[in-house]
């Protein structure tokens, strides 16, 4: 029997776990904000192809999510774990995609093919290290608070992680996207401008490359210091000589139970509303409000706010409960994000920016914070399913990671639609107006929905502790 000694995890192991989630956001952070412009203004693909790169490439990493999620179900027990090899292989793999992706080719007639074979080939490869990192939280621990503990330190991480990955995208290549190599309204400095272009050209694809090799060194050295650190443990609820059931009866039964359904549905419309602003943000500041050369600043500004809110949303869920702290962090981003659209000055930016900050550190830290409940919830009303955490969380980021597809092929549509010019300095006023509902309308009418979805989660406190206490007495 394990005693509640052998189940607390010291600083440095949450540490080096946490380390281990840091490169998929670095990575995650740089492409988010920075691939739909890289796309439309240095590799020079038109509207409809970046949407289709966008969409499928999403949608392919949503698919490979339940089908890494299986294999890893029917992996076997190693010296290292069951999900550590996962990760550590899959790790030079991943380096190599993400690279090639911000590479722009010397031909120009098959770049959509390159950048739609590279994103999908990233997609498969990060997946191949998310989900059995996502799953690991299950098995650092058995103790709740233990899990928590450690979510929230590498949700601190992650952040923190995001916030690398846009400040390394960001200071690298902000000058690529300023007006300073945009032509005057005259005859004699267009010729200038066209000689000079082609030389920005081949400098700006040369700096996405430096942030790319740079943030793939991170990924490295990331993945080194949790294998190190971290010990996977074995699942001590199920006797080891107890049978396994199928998978697909394993399946349909994580797909019928309540609150995974409920969860998963609510932040999937929070995480759409997410993606939606980081993946326009950089448009909207470039080409809606004048503030292209405040942009990297901005994010930063916002990353650093949720960085820091982190340790203010675990002390609050501890103290209010889950529920109430996923409605009050989520909640607050709304005003402010309309705020932007309306009045958009700098100071006005700024202010948003830290109020934004204060959210996107919600949205992170509140769904990985609760699935753990979820899945102790199933343990207790299926005690004989054995190994299907990976379930869980494979097709909660499947679901997610597909809606996300969605939202940004059409978003990107919708630019095509508004009339957006693919490497022009200035844009229609159409496309200003199509990106401030991107920005703002379109959030909050997601935001709502998922919060609307939310208010039927079941997983009170009350119940978690119930739960809790349950599931100690069967270990």
């Amino acid at each position: 029997i394990s005693t509640e000694l052998d189940q607390k995890l010291s600083v440095c192991s949450k540490l080096c776990f946490a380390i281990g989630g840091v490169p998929n956001q670095v990575a995650g952070s740089a492409t988010a904000f920075f691939l739909q412009i890289y796309l439309l203004d240095v590799a020079q693909i038109n509207p409809f192809q970046a949407s289709m790169v966008l969409f499928i490439g999403k949608a392919w990493g949503a698919v490979t999510d339940p089908v890494v999620g299986f294999f890893i179900t029917k992996s076997r027990w190693t010296k290292i774990g069951r999900l550590m090899p996962w990760m550590v292989g899959c790790t030079p793999f991943v380096v190599v995609s993400y690279f090639y992706l911000w590479f722009v080719p010397p031909f120009t007639n098959g770049r959509f093919i390159w950048y739609l074979g590279f994103y999908c080939l990233y997609q498969t490869l990060i997946t191949c290290f998310h989900v059995p990192y996502s799953a690991l939280t299950m098995f650092l621990s058995t103790d709740q608070k233990e899990r928590d503990s450690a979510t929230a330190y590498r949700m601190t991480l992650e952040v923190l992680g995001t916030l690398v990955g846009a400040a390394i995208q960001g200071q690298i290549v902000a000058g690529a996207h300023t007006l300073k190599h945009c032509p005057q309204h005259n005859n004699n400095t267009t010729v200038l401008f066209l000689s000079h272009s082609k030389t920005n050209t081949s400098h700006t694809k040369e700096l996405y490359m430096i942030a790319a090799g740079v943030i793939g060194g991170v990924f490295l050295i990331c993945t080194v210091v949790m294998f190190l650190g971290v010990k996977e443990r074995e699942d001590p609820y199920i006797s080891k000589t107890e049978k396994q059931i199928p998978f697909h009866k394993g399946f349909f039964l994580v797909m019928r139970h309540g609150p995974y359904l409920t969860l998963t549905t609510a932040f999937l419309f929070i995480s759409v509303a997410i993606q939606l602003v980081q993946s326009n943000f950089v448009l909207f500041c470039t080409y809606a409000v004048d503030l292209r050369d405040h942009f990297q600043n901005i994010v930063l500004t916002i990353l650093v706010s949720a960085v820091v809110s982190i340790p203010l949303w675990q002390w609050f869920l501890e103290r209010f409960g889950k529920k109430t702290a996923a409605f009050c962090g989520i909640t607050w981003m709304m005003p402010f994000t309309m705020m932007l659209v309306f009045i958009p000055n700098l100071v006005v930016a700024y202010v948003v920016a830290v109020s934004s900050g204060l959210s996107v550190a919600a949205s992170l830290l509140l769904p990985w914070s609760m699935l753990p409940d979820v899945v102790d919830d199933f343990r207790l009303a299926n005690p004989h399913c054995k190994g299907y955490e990976a379930i869980f969380y494979s097709f909660y980021v499947f679901f997610t990671k597909f809606a996300a597809g969605i939202s940004l092929g059409v978003s990107t549509l919708c630019l095509e639609f508004a009339g957006y010019d693919t490497g022009a300095c200035r844009q229609p006023a159409q496309v200003a107006y199509t990106l401030k509902l991107l920005i703002g309308a379109a959030p909050v009418a997601f935001i709502v929905t998922g919060l609307l979805i939310l208010l039927l989660y079941p997983i009170s406190e009350d119940v978690r502790l119930r739960n809790k206490l349950c599931l100690e007495e069967l270990r």
